[in-house]
């Protein structure tokens, strides 16, 4: 056991010293905007009563990955399978590539395989909430700010 910051991380992640599924992903991502724990409970003290979203990924399988669509997304559906009882699959032929070229409006987790996930947003978060920062598990492009 090992307390990391959440640059940590992630840098841990990419190096496959760890594992954690696409919505922890996600999270750290988030977490990565703030520069310390009393900032981080600033914000969520101040945030506390704006409300709160429930929130069901979609999983669309592109031919070379698949794609996390959350709300907000130009290709999230209207009205999600919550329940998974309407047995509906979301696939295309398109390369994942292929789909955020072709896209504009994104709030995304494209999953490569395993190890090889990246967070799309560009959207405005709503109740006042912090967007993740855009960090992708294949490179260390974002300034670590914990």
């Amino acid at each position: 056991l090992q307390w990391s910051s959440p640059p940590e991380a992630i840098e841990r992640f990419k190096s496959q010293e760890i594992w954690f599924a696409p919505p922890q992903f996600y999270e750290l991502c988030r977490l990565c905007n703030f520069s310390s724990l009393s900032e981080l409970q600033k914000f969520s003290s101040d945030r506390a009563l704006e409300g709160c979203e429930r929130w069901m990924p979609v999983m669309l399988t592109a031919s070379d990955g698949y794609i996390q669509l959350l709300p907000g997304d130009e290709l999230y559906p209207e009205n999600p399978d919550y329940t998974g009882e309407k047995k509906i699959i979301m696939s295309t032929d398109k390369k994942i590539e292929d789909l955020m070229e072709e896209g504009s409006v994104f709030h995304r987790i494209v999953i490569k395989n395993i190890n090889n996930l990246a967070v799309y947003v560009n959207i405005q978060a709503k109740y006042k909430h912090m967007n993740p920062l855009m960090i992708t598990s294949e490179r260390s492009d974002y300034n670590s700010r914990l």
